[in-house]
């Protein structure tokens, strides 16, 4: 099974400022130099920052602690010290940063996102030239520098795509994502197949360069009955679904239950969550291709005549070009509603 992190426990620290240097001039001719100690150097940030080709959080699934380094200390003959490296730690889009005790949230990183300075390094202790004065012409006065900062955090991940795929186990999800993109899902005849979430990206048209357009689809792993309870692998990932723009209910058309398939769908999702079932959606029926199906997408049409469900067949084509069209549509009407 391929590793899919989406949660982290880490702790993060600013670097500590460098301290301040007490030193005097010493130089021949020079018995009685004045104050030369440097200042210490800034302690480096820590800092966040979005990388478009992470898609998970594995890189913090065993580096549990970031730091940037201190800064130096000052040294004599007016030297400052060197300012601390900032850390800066990369995620992938769509990911939250939270506090890790109180849940409260810190950022979310589902826009376009600049670098986010979490944590400012501690600044340089003075050194004591600073401290020369008419009445003190030799201070021995330096100061230690500022402390970074550490907080523990709960980073998570919330997949972002325009379209989310949802069904049961095996209806035919990861086959339809194989089929529209460059994804190479794992595929099977048996359920579970699909373990973690599987984007892709489906071009309709020419290149967007030409006038076409991407659209970005995320496989969600098979919801169960009773998934929005914990049942199953599906509770997991519901929380990727809230980030799409849309749903598309993949319905198996050759499993008996194909009939009551779209209204356990959208219990769940209500169950996890009410505002998913408002998203705009499309009903697919699929596997039209084989025997068994035949007439059952007019049954189902028949049942939710308002969905105006379509039928697939990812083995024959049938109806994936139509398909692709009224996935652009729906992307596009998203689009126009946030605008």
């Amino acid at each position: 099974m391929e590793k899919f992190a989406d949660e982290a426990i880490i702790e993060v620290s600013s670097g500590a400022g460098g301290n301040g240097c007490a030193a005097f001039r010493r130089e021949k001719f020079v018995p009685k130099g004045g104050p030369a100690g440097g200042d210490g150097g800034r302690g480096g940030d820590l800092i966040f920052t979005v990388r478009r080709n992470l898609r998970t959080l594995a890189h913090l699934r065993y580096k549990h602690t970031f730091k940037a380094e201190n800064g130096h200390d000052g040294e004599g003959s007016g030297r400052y010290g060197r300012n601390g490296a900032d850390m800066v730690i990369p995620l992938p889009p769509g990911s939250v940063i939270r506090e890790a005790e109180t849940g409260t949230m810190i950022r979310d990183f589902s826009g376009e996102q600049n670098d986010f300075v979490y944590l400012k390094g501690g600044n340089g202790g003075w050194g004591n030239i600073h401290f020369k004065s008419s009445v003190n012409q030799a201070p021995r006065t330096a100061l230690p520098g500022k402390p970074g900062q550490t907080v523990q955090l709960k980073v998570e991940l919330q997949i972002m795509a325009d379209i989310g795929l949802v069904g049961f186990p095996n209806a035919g999800k990861s086959s339809l994502l194989d089929r529209f993109t460059n994804a190479r899902p794992k595929i099977a005849a048996y359920p579970f197949t699909t373990k973690i979430p599987n984007l892709g990206v489906l071009t309709v048209g020419n290149s967007p360069d030409e006038g076409g357009r991407d659209i970005i689809l995320a496989d969600i792993p098979g919801l169960i009955e009773g998934a929005s309870q914990g049942a199953g692998l599906g509770i997991r990932f519901l929380k990727h679904i809230s980030r799409t723009a849309a749903l598309v209910f993949l319905i198996d058309l050759s499993d008996d239950n194909y009939l009551t398939a779209f209204d356990i769908l959208q219990r769940e999702l209500a169950a996890f969550s009410p505002e998913l079932v408002q998203k705009k959606r499309l009903l697919v029926g699929t596997k039209t291709d084989l025997p068994e199906t035949e007439g059952r997408l007019a049954e189902l049409a028949v049942k939710y005549p308002d969905e105006k469900p379509h039928g697939i067949s990812v083995f024959s084509g049938d109806g994936i070009k139509e398909l692709a069209e009224d996935l652009l549509r729906l992307t596009e009407a998203t689009e126009r509603e946030k605008a």
